[in-house]
């Protein structure tokens, strides 16, 4: 099984020591900071891009985002690996690039992680700001703000958005149960809670929507596919956390795989269609015992394990014949994950991110007889996200041999470094590497060329499966100028 699928990674970033808060520049000299980009003059190509694109059939009112060459510079980095590193706001931001398997996701996203690593090493090393910054992979800064971890799936076009929301809504609602990267207290003037699964449950205020950042929608509609618009919607997931857990990241996205594929194929599940969705997604947060229900819209009251089960049951049989070991390896996982919920969630404390914390703090706290409430129990929270893998709580259990890991260390070194050999972003990396100074600029579904006497040259991306290694690879090989390639490309 084959799927476009990638992830968008806002980093928290603070200051410490300092008396002014201005993430939006601390956020420019990180990204500016990175030694290893291929062509640090290309800048990202707004050109087709309209985040204001509803898939319900309307544009929203609103301004493009197209900023000057200089700033755009500034804003935007075109990585080797074929990802991209930007600030969105007053975040730094990590996009992986277009990933044809769970597994590939899990090692580029890790890579991500590393990026930004060497991005914090580089700018603490300045005189005035060593020591000075440090960057969480998490959701919120526990002062009332959080911010976005957002999932991209590439699905059929002629898929209906109406369908998508019916048989994604429960399954999005109840999937944080081994998705969830855990949190300390409440917030959002949500009810109070000691500790619960998700970091992003209590900001989710309203069920379908285009919003990002306020009025933050468990479905969002943003229809911008990246792709050819015929054939092709993005399906924009919002709702779930930032992982560190290897395993939890895999499940998040391997299962919404395998849900949105049967789907495409008609297989529906039904039965399970909540009452209210915004409600259910903050009760299944609070549910650390797993055995509360939610009520559905048919009145019944059903507990989130038995919500993933059907999936899981609908899954199995719509696969049944299929000999795909990926499709299998989810399965498997899956199930064995629901089984050790409901009979014990701390069963699960080397691979769901949740579970790993809990058990972490809760030993703290027994050590030091303090309570959740304690402040150090909330710096722990946060220090379990810390990317800079010395200080990590999260690295120091994977230092430890406490988790369990799906990518090795080898292979998160040449995420960095290179491409997805299967998807276009093969074509984009090796691009900016072989001709540095001749990309003008790039964006998911473009490559432009600076092909002298003040002209550039689009080459548009639009099937985000050619560009592999195997359609443009002997091309990229054989090839030393722009020229010889778009000649070739174009033939």
């Amino acid at each position: 099984m084959k799927k476009i699928l990638g992830t968008e990674t806002e980093f928290g970033i603070s200051e410490k020591n300092s008396n002014t808060l201005d993430p939006v520049s601390h956020s420019i000299l990180l990204i500016n900071s990175y030694p290893y980009l291929p062509a640090p003059s290309a800048h990202w190509d707004y050109e087709n891009e309209n985040p204001l694109m509803d898939a319900r059939g309307f544009e929203a009112d609103g301004e493009r985002e197209l900023p000057g060459p200089e700033y755009n510079r500034l804003l935007n980095k075109l990585l080797a690996n074929g990802g991209r590193l930007y600030v969105d706001g007053a975040h730094p931001e990590y996009s992986t690039p277009e990933c044809s398997s769970p597994r590939d996701l899990v090692t580029y996203e890790k890579a991500g992680e590393r990026i930004v690593e060497t991005c914090l090493e580089v700018t603490n090393r300045l005189k005035y700001h060593e020591g000075q910054f440090a960057i969480y992979k998490n959701n919120t800064d526990n002062k009332g703000n959080s911010y976005g971890y957002h999932e991209n799936y590439l699905v059929a076009r002629a898929l209906p958005f109406g369908k998508i929301v019916a048989q994604m809504t429960p399954f999005l609602v109840t999937r944080q149960i081994y998705a969830g990267s855990g949190k300390v207290g409440a917030e959002n003037k949500t009810d109070a809670a000691a500790y619960q699964i998700s970091q992003r449950a209590d900001f989710f205020e309203v069920w379908v929507d285009l919003n990002t950042m306020v009025k933050r929608p468990i479905i969002n509609t943003r229809d911008e596919p990246h792709a050819d618009v015929g054939r092709y919607r993005r399906l924009h997931v919002i709702v779930g956390d930032s992982n560190m857990s290897e395993v939890t990241t895999y499940l998040k996205v391997g299962t919404t795989l395998l849900v949105l594929a049967m789907i495409e194929e008609g297989r529906e599940v039904s039965g399970v269609d909540l009452e209210n969705p915004v409600l259910g997604i903050k009760e299944v947060s609070r549910d650390l015992s797993m055995k509360k229900t939610i009520r559905l819209a048919n009145g019944a009251g059903w507990t989130a394990t038995a919500i993933q089960r059907t999936y899981l049951d609908a899954a199995e049989t719509h696969f049944s014949r299929s000999d795909d070991p990926s499709i299998a390896d989810i399965l498997k996982k899956w199930r064995v994950v629901l089984e050790k919920l409901e009979e014990d969630p701390m069963q699960l404390s080397r691979e769901i991110d949740w579970v790993i914390k809990k058990k972490l703090i809760e030993s703290y706290m027994e050590r030091k007889g303090c309570g959740w409430k304690d402040p150090r129990v909330a710096m722990m929270d946060i220090q379990y996200h810390d990317v800079v893998q010395k200080k990590g709580l999260y690295y120091a259990l994977e230092r430890g041999g406490h988790v369990d890991r799906l990518a090795t260390p080898e292979a998160v070194a040449d995420a960095q470094e290179n491409p997805p050999r299967d998807t276009r972003a093969y074509f984009r990396g090796r691009c900016l590497k072989k001709f540095p100074k001749e990309v003008y600029a790039a964006s998911w579904s473009s490559m432009l060329f600076d092909v002298g006497n003040a002209r550039v040259k689009r080459l548009p991306l639009l099937d985000p499966f050619k560009g592999s290694c195997e359609l443009v690879g002997s091309i990229l090989d054989k090839v030393q100028t722009v020229d010889e390639l778009i000649a070739m490309i174009t033939a």
